[in-house]
């Protein structure tokens, strides 16, 4: 059985990296079962490892044909793409925990009856306050349960696709969201924006309510407490009001695993609960009715610790990391109530199976494997190797010291256990986390956790000091851990590795966590070194390597030479607490164990493209900066902050990198100081030239300023590659630019059907005519270029493909 459920996984996993699905899956994977088990039983009296082989492929077709059938079934609810953009009077019910933020507030929103085109049955819906700077638009106070009408305009799911980046068309497939849109304002008087019905009765609607109504309570309690979002993260697993600033010192420090409702804290709380049944059971509840005898405590200890599991992961929406918890433990549970607990591993297989059965989408995600990885490991280096407990008639002080032991090895063994994975997750480890979680876990797990559920049950006004008590532990514990992250070696970071390296390391650390006795196990520590000292990759001298990311409605390329990097523009802001920067630059730096930027050149201040800087900044050493921007602006003020070079771009300016040479064409030195000009008509202009190839980035310089730049170079302005100036908008890209600059290949770094409508259809076409093979981001996803004796161009979504895109 342990064979064919890893079979299953493999299998759905590797459904899960296919560019398309298998034709007819539903009845393939009927005929597969019917030969899987007629092949089983023909097998059953041969040899036990053609069983195992017959187990293990099994498991592997089952599993993808499973995946295949289930991922057929959720994309079926498809919005037609006539209808997106249309305005749809929808009426159904508010099905989550609404988001509020500055802007307005987010929900999903389950379709009872749409008027005007069909609509899939959950959509996720955002009511700004402001409806694109036309009107002043009444956000209505939406509350779980409460059945709405609403006039929406809906797209299909589309994210940004960019390598070892969040994918969040898949993301959106695994919640069952198969549209995403905005509330439109009050379009006609025949259909309003309205509340139809305060509540509608239902098991998910009174989920979503009871979190809402515990949220608020918290929120009422801790108004103006800077840690309120922890708290009504680790309560009802609502992380959105965390700040990001936080969250990097949660990551730097490896504790992130427990600012939410974790896999940890539900198995802490569970086990508290089966500890507290177990005990008041097993005493009869203090009275003398022998209930041992009618039923044995450990039995009734599982099924509370069970129960218990069950309503802390409804109180947390029932995500998809609080469900793998919750099915491990209902396996233990019942495993305990059956008798059939024979083998640890395979209570862990048999977790692992249900996982995938039910969502084989977890596959995707960190969370699953380490998860799975962390219980694994623990497994390995202790089943059958724990010290033995101490004896009963040892004191208080020994059975203390005996616990404190057995915490500290398991603490070890998930720390070092974990590394190779995390390396190959993240690219990073915490250096400090052994110190962070030594202290954060018992805090957080058997302190504040409890403490703040029961804050939420009790009544006023001890609900409020308990809360008040919890969020100062919560208080005191991020100052420590802010004094932890700060050291410039409180995170190891590396490429992510190659699979060989990965696997070698993996098994050095499995010699490492090896029994007593075996031999040299401290060698396994040397199998970390492929891994951790790996250089990030970079072109041969001479050469360029551009990737121009996808970042939505904005601009930013990484330029790499032998030796430096430089980054052109950082990308939108998204909110006010997520960004290109953040969400896109950031991790892929870090994926490719880039540490540091040379340089940082941001065109001008529209949003489009300085929206990331900060948080870029923040995280990412910078050698220096240049841009159009005012000496107010907040990055120029974060970088005089950091102590390091600010300088406004100016024509004439050039530098050279091993043979690549990079010159400043626009603006001149004196714009700088005329009021007059928009943001736009400064954009940093620069030409980059590698051998016999060059590439012009423009910015959004317009009609005026590319005439300016004819004037002034002629013929000098002729580059390969062009960056559409302004995205391809309609002041752009006049005919004799395009034929000065005589390019062969045309960038367009816009956002999926962006309220500009860049490129304007008539420049995009301009460019066709003009025999420019033109490449967007949003729908090419990210584009890789190396500059060599040819240019090779690579689009993200081409070179890695997945069957969700095409819908």
């Amino acid at each position: 059985m342990p064979t064919f459920i890893l079979g299953f996984a493999a299998g759905a996993y590797w459904l899960q990296t296919q560019a398309a699905l298998p034709a007819h899956a539903g009845t393939t994977l009927a005929v597969a079962c019917l030969a899987c088990l007629l092949a089983g039983y023909a097998l059953r009296h041969q040899h036990a490892s053609l069983r195992l082989l017959s187990g293990l492929t099994s498991g592997i077709i089952l599993g993808f044909f499973w995946a295949a059938w289930l991922a057929q079934l959720a994309l079926a609810p498809q919005l037609a793409l006539a209808d997106e953009g249309r305005d749809i009077t929808v009426i159904g019910t508010i099905a989550s925990l609404p988001y509020h933020f500055e802007q307005g507030v987010r929900f999903n929103f389950v379709v009872e009856k749409a008027v005007g085109a069909p609509v899939p049955p959950l959509i996720a819906l955002s009511w700004y306050k402001g409806f694109r700077d036309e009107v002043t638009n009444e956000v209505g106070d939406v509350q779980p349960g409460e059945r709405w009408q609403l006039t929406v305009r809906l797209q299909r799911p589309h994210g940004n696709a960019n390598p070892m980046g969040f994918d969040y068309e898949v993301w959106l497939l695994e919640q069952g969201v198969r549209a995403t849109g905005y509330v439109r304002p009050q379009p006609r008087a025949d259909t309003p924006n309205v509340r139809l019905t305060d509540f509608v009765p239902g098991f998910a609607n009174i989920v979503e309510a009871c979190r809402a109504a515990v949220r608020t309570r918290i929120e009422r309690s801790l108004q103006g407490k800077p840690y309120v979002g922890v708290i009504v993260a680790l309560v009802v697993g609502d992380q959105r009001a965390i700040p990001q600033s936080d969250w990097q010192v949660f990551n730097r420090t490896g504790v992130s695993h427990l600012i939410s409702i974790s896999g940890l804290h539900i198995t802490m709380i569970a086990g508290l609960v089966a500890l507290a049944a177990g005990v008041l059971w097993r005493r009869s509840f203090f009275t003398g009715w022998q209930l041992p005898l009618l039923l044995p405590a450990q039995k009734v200890a599982a099924l509370a610790g069970a129960v218990a599991a069950l309503l802390y992961v409804l109180l947390a929406g029932f995500g998809v990391p609080a469900q793998r918890t919750l099915y491990m433990l209902m396996v233990v549970a019942i495993a305990l109530w059956t008798g059939r607990i024979t083998s640890v591993f395979h209570v862990l297989c048999l977790a692992l199976g249900v996982v995938v059965l039910l969502d084989p989408w977890a596959v995707l995600w960190p969370g699953f494997w380490l998860s799975f990885g962390a219980v694994a490991t623990i497994l390995y280096a202790s089943v059958g190797r724990i010290p033995a407990p101490a004896a009963p008639e040892a004191s208080r002080w020994q059975r203390l010291r005996a616990e404190l032991a057995l915490g500290a090895h398991t603490q070890y063994v998930v720390t070092v256990g974990l590394v190779p994975l995390t390396m190959l997750l993240f690219s990073q480890v915490s250096l400090v986390s052994p110190v962070a979680n030594a202290v954060a876990i018992p805090l957080v797990s058997l302190v504040v956790a409890p403490l703040s559920l029961s804050a939420s049950l009790l009544p006023a006004p001890l609900s409020g000091w308990l809360l008040l008590l919890a969020h100062l532990i919560v208080q005191l514990l991020v100052q420590l851990l802010e004094w932890l992250s700060i050291g410039p070696f409180a995170v190891w970071t590396a490429p992510a590795p190659p699979w060989w390296s990965f696997a070698w390391a993996l098994f050095g650390t499995l010699w490492l966590l090896a029994p007593r006795g075996w031999p040299h196990r401290w060698l396994g520590m040397l199998s970390w070194l492929p891994l951790m000292t790996a250089f990030p990759s970079t072109p041969a001298p001479g050469q360029l390597w551009v990737t121009a990311f996808d970042v939505g409605q904005g601009m930013a390329l990484l330029i790499e030479t032998h030796g430096h990097r430089l980054l052109y523009d950082t990308g939108p802001a998204y909110g006010m607490d997520s960004d290109g920067g953040s969400r896109v630059i950031v991790p892929y730096l870090r994926a490719r164990g880039i540490g540091k930027l040379d340089g940082l050149i941001i065109s001008h201040s529209d949003a489009d493209h300085a929206g990331g800087a900060v948080s870029l900044l923040e995280n990412i050493p910078v050698g220096w900066l240049a841009s159009s921007l005012t000496s107010g602006h907040q990055a120029v003020v974060a970088q005089h902050k950091l102590g390091k070079p600010y300088l406004h771009c100016a024509a004439g300016q050039s530098w050279e990198w091993e043979g690549v040479r990079f010159e400043m064409l626009h603006p001149l030195a004196a714009s700088h100081d005329d009021k007059s000009l928009k943001p736009n008509a400064r954009s940093c202009t620069v030409k980059i030239t590698a051998g016999k190839h060059a590439i012009l980035l423009a910015g959004d310089i317009e009609a005026a300023q590319e005439a300016q730049l004819r004037a002034r170079l002629g013929t000098e302005l002729a580059a390969d590659v062009l960056l559409a100036p302004h995205h391809g908008s309609g002041t752009s890209s006049t005919p004799a630019f395009l034929t000065a600059v005589h390019p062969s290949l045309a960038i367009f770094q816009v956002g999926h059907r962006n309220r500009y409508k860049h490129p304007k259809a008539q420049v995009y076409a301009r460019y066709g005519e003009m025999g420019i093979t033109r490449l967007r981001t949003d729908e090419a996803g990210a584009l890789m270029l190396e500059f060599g004796e040819m240019i090779t161009v690579t689009a993200y979504r081409a070179s890695h493909p997945r069957y969700w895109y095409a819908h």
